[in-house]
């Protein structure tokens, strides 16, 4: 494989040096039986310039200190989207209470489930919003760092989990609505987990299609 993958590097150099065009070769590549990802991949290594010999991309590599600050703030990202459902669901229960939680255990419980949501919120916000501006800065700086494996990867896990989290809502408030069992309490905490889960799919989603493209 890694022999194959040579001799379709070489193939595009040796093909673009001679004056052939980018997408006479790409053709002639996929005649030949390959792939057009790996068509596309090859011959985006370098760039679409009228320079006389092919003119290499950066490729992206990836740092011990870049995985730790995408780590650092997806898993902030993390902790800001759960609070903030959490709380919402507090402030549900404070301002709907339900007959059965209306004593003091509950609403000792409550108290504590507020405050832990709130300075959660008051520690993981701020730094996820500082992180993202330095990886802004960063990114802005160093253009080829868009396409990061580690932000992608992190990206689309992120994409999958809002999707879970968007399905599993509708699916649970279905359930419930079918069975004329759907309150008013169990309305508002669907819909404070599809407009978190929501916000973070719509985002990243339009940000990875931006990204994909500037690059």
């Amino acid at each position: 494989m890694a022999a194959g993958i040579s001799a379709l590097e070489r193939f595009v150099h040796e093909a673009l040096s001679n004056g052939h065009s980018r997408q006479a070769t790409e053709r002639a590549l996929i005649e030949a039986g390959w792939s057009e990802a790996q068509v596309r991949g090859a011959l985006g290594a370098y760039a679409d310039s009228g320079f006389a010999v092919p003119v290499p991309k950066p490729r992206v590599s990836v740092s011990a200190r870049e995985t730790f600050v995408y780590l650092l703030t997806f898993s902030a990202l993390y902790v800001v989207a759960f609070h903030l459902c959490d709380l919402w669901f507090d402030l549900i229960g404070f301002y709907l209470p339900d007959a059965i939680e209306n004593n003091a255990y509950w609403s000792q419980r409550l108290d504590a489930s507020l405050r832990w949501s709130v300075a959660s919120l008051a520690v993981a916000f701020p730094l996820f919003a500082w992180l993202c501006h330095v990886i802004d800065a960063d990114v802005r700086r160093n253009p080829g760092k868009r396409l990061s494996p580690v932000r992608r990867w992190l990206t689309y896990l992120t994409l999958f989990l809002a999707a879970t989290a968007l399905i599993c809502d509708a699916t649970a408030l279905l359930y419930q609505w079918l069975g004329g069992e759907l309150s008013l309490r169990f309305a508002l905490k669907a819909l404070a987990v599809a407009t978190v889960a929501g916000s973070a799919f719509c985002y990243y989603i339009r940000d990875l299609r931006r990204e994909e493209t500037q690059a």
